[in-house]
């Protein structure tokens, strides 16, 4: 008898899990690729990387976020300027015109992960678009420290879209950016 009701119970289980994952991958956005935006900042190159791996494989338009003042090409004195700016929330100025995000459904959002947040020129497009009931679709590119606050901060400065999972990619992402991509969003071609 109780080989039975725990058999039950796992049954009961396994049902419980394979409906949520199937709800979870009807939950992915769905978009046209001329809907799908795709913002990011890259200082070494590494989340444009990303960013480009995400517009081959949803055929949305890239948008590459930079500030008027190009941080320093010195890696150290980069550093001591970006930290600071982090430190203090600082938004720096962009350059250009920013895309009409009334034409997207979906924008993805990337930026390094700086001292355990989204870099400041992230910050500023966050700040100046606006993306009200826009899905966003955050990911962060690391040397290590993984997604720390980047997630929780693009949430705060966003707080009118709706969100799927954050792709959290060391270096250039490489093969892990596609699964994620199948993850969080479908293309209607």
């Amino acid at each position: 008898m109780e080989a039975k009701i725990l058999m039950i119970a796992v049954i009961c289980a396994v049902a419980v899990v394979f409906t949520a994952l199937g709800e979870r991958a009807e939950a992915a956005a769905a978009a046209e690729p001329g809907k799908i935006l795709i913002v990011c900042y890259s200082y070494s190159g590494n989340t444009r990387a990303v960013a480009e791996q995400i517009q081959k494989a949803t055929g949305g338009e890239l948008f590459e976020i930079k500030p008027a003042k190009a941080y320093p090409a010195d890696y150290n004195a980069c550093v001591e300027q970006a930290k600071k700016e982090c430190a203090d929330g600082f938004k720096p100025q962009l350059a250009g015109a920013l895309p009409d995000l009334s034409k997207y459904d979906v924008v993805f959002v990337g930026t390094p992960n700086w001292w355990g947040t989204m870099a400041p020129p992230v910050l500023s497009f966050l700040s100046v678009g606006n993306l009200a009931g826009k899905t966003v679709i955050p990911f962060v590119t690391h040397g290590g420290g993984g997604v720390q606050r980047c997630e929780a901060d693009i949430r705060k400065a966003a707080p009118k879209s709706t969100f799927e999972k954050t792709g959290v990619f060391s270096g250039h992402g490489g093969s892990t950016v596609t699964g994620w991509i199948n993850e969080v969003v479908t293309t209607k071609k």
